[in-house]
């Protein structure tokens, strides 16, 4: 091989080299790119989410209202319930012992 057929195989080595990088870099450029509708839809997807989160955060607020208000009424409850239960004892206690007293009435007459 002389020195002109090396340089003319050199410079189409070269220039396929070339088109095949052109090429490369345009199919790279071709699905990358992002047109613009896709960015108005990210762009919604984006709001979407955030309101999304912003009401997620609004119930979980919500729920833990909620449950302090539903807590503080149980515990309300719990206390009611005690208060009764105490009276319904003090209140058999004192049946019984009405009964003993007129049982000793009824004996000892």
């Amino acid at each position: 091989m002389n020195r002109t057929e090396f340089i003319v195989a050199t410079a189409i080595i070269l220039f396929v080299a070339f088109c095949l990088g052109w090429f490369a870099s345009w199919l790279i450029n071709r699905f990358t790119r992002v047109s613009k509708s896709e960015v108005g839809e990210l762009d919604r997807m984006a709001q979407s989410l955030h309101e999304a989160e912003e009401t997620r955060d609004q119930a979980i607020t919500y729920l833990q209202k909620r449950e302090a208000e539903i807590t503080n009424q149980l515990s309300q409850t719990e206390a009611e319930l005690r208060a009764a239960m105490d009276g319904l004892r003090v209140a058999r206690q004192e049946a019984e012992e009405m009964r003993a007293y007129i049982e000793r009435q009824q004996n000892a007459g």
